[in-house]
């Protein structure tokens, strides 16, 4: 086994086994109520090779957030590789913010950080983290390379960065929030993608 040692977890034959069956229960259980034994069911292991792997519960959660994150980040960023013009690339950036909002991950994740934040504390720091903060982190490296290349004028990217990712949200976090999320069509979708990149290029764009 290979130690990450900035997590304390570790990887074996069996860690992708164990990140699969963890996922299913906490989207289903949230993750006060998700138990071990449950998860040891559900990934077809032993609690033993669970707690091999993961000291505590926290940090298993924590992984499966990280892991989709990253998935997410990846894919994002195989669609911009080499020169794609910085609208092309926003594009593709706000319309992965947009669905991870929309899915049923991202959204009941969220529920679970906020309604247990007070419980667990730390938590949601250590989430954000692990998950919006690793999007977060690549948006603005992306952001200081358009910098560099002369395609944008942004004085603060981490600002920009995050204010970008609120542009993409909206109209739709607050009625994801508030359980109105058969109101959110393709249209609406299309119109808060292109509505935050219109902006955010108004703002930080080179004119020509």
């Amino acid at each position: 086994m290979n130690v990450i040692a900035d997590q304390g977890v570790r990887r074996g034959r069996k860690f992708d086994q164990v990140l699969e069956g963890a996922r299913k229960i906490f989207m289903r259980d949230g993750f006060e109520r998700a138990s071990v034994d449950d998860i040891a069911r559900e990934a077809g292991v032993s609690k033993a090779t669970i707690y091999a792997y993961f000291p505590d519960k926290q940090l298993l959660f924590l992984e499966v957030a990280r892991c989709e994150c990253h998935r997410q980040t990846e894919a994002a960023e195989a669609m911009v590789e080499g020169d794609v013009p910085v609208r092309v690339a926003l594009t593709v950036a706000a319309e992965r913010i947009v669905a991870f909002q929309l899915s049923d991950f991202g959204q009941r994740m969220y529920r679970i950080v906020v309604g247990e934040g007070e419980r667990f504390p730390g938590l949601g720091r250590q989430f954000y983290d692990f998950g919006p903060g690793l999007i977060h982190e690549r948006l603005a490296h992306h952001l200081r390379c358009y910098v560099e290349s002369g395609q944008l004028q942004i004085d603060d990217v981490d600002l920009a960065a995050d204010q970008f990712a609120q542009l993409c949200k909206a109209t739709i976090h607050e009625k994801l929030i508030f359980g109105m999320a058969e109101t959110i069509t393709p249209e609406l979708t299309h119109r808060s993608v292109h509505g935050a990149v219109d902006m955010f290029m108004a703002r930080y764009g080179v004119k020509a």
